[in-house]
């Protein structure tokens, strides 16, 4: 994905700062689903559906939410009238956002790259740049963050999760079937143990 804005300047949210350098953009992109938010503080349906995106990207990301952070990445490609909309805007969203530099002309590239007709849009593409959803807007709307597990499944994203051989600390679980599964090794293994013993 970083390849998309591969020469290109990316802004952290609220930070200012520029996220320019190949090793940036790969450590920002790499092996996530991308979300491209066209939208314009300025358009009644943007300033509806940003709150929405807002919730999903947050409950999809924030550790109060989740225990570990969904593999997804935001960029927001705007199309307000000036610098300081954009800048408002963006105040108001998660820090985790990314943002092309106002006024910059790649934003009508990825436009007509993507077929974006009209705001709000949400074209979500794989890692290697591949398109899932051409306007994922209406789907976040309808189904929250439960459409994420299909775009990740498209998406075929490595998982950064696994854990190591080790033993879990106490009260921990790996998954909501661990109990279970920790049983029957268990239960396997005294039966082993009594049959060994005769």
């Amino acid at each position: 994905m970083a390849a998309l804005f591969a020469g290109k300047i990316l802004t952290v949210n609220r930070e200012q700062d520029e996220v320019e350098t190949e090793r940036e953009l790969l450590r920002a992109l790499e092996n996530k689903v991308l979300l491209l938010y066209f939208a314009s503080a300025q358009c009644p349906r943007c300033r509806r559906f940003s709150p929405l995106l807002k919730e999903f990207f947050v409950r999809l990301t924030d550790e109060f939410y989740v225990e570990r952070a969904s593999q997804l990445a935001l960029v927001y490609v705007s199309r307000d009238e000036t610098e300081e909309q954009q800048s408002a805007f963006l105040q108001t969203m998660p820090r985790r956002w990314l943002a092309l530099p106002f006024g910059d002309a790649f934003k009508r590239e990825l436009e007509e790259r993507f077929g974006v007709a009209e705001v709000p849009a949400v074209v979500v593409l794989r890692p290697d740049g591949g398109l899932i959803a051409p306007n994922a807007a209406e789907e976040i709307r309808r189904r929250g963050p439960a459409c994420f597990p299909r775009w990740r499944e498209a998406a075929q994203l490595l998982d950064r999760g696994f854990l190591l051989a080790e033993e879990p600390e106490a009260g921990t679980r790996r998954s909501i079937t661990d109990p279970l599964r920790r049983r029957k090794y268990r239960l396997q293994k005294n039966k082993k143990e009594e049959e060994g013993e005769e």
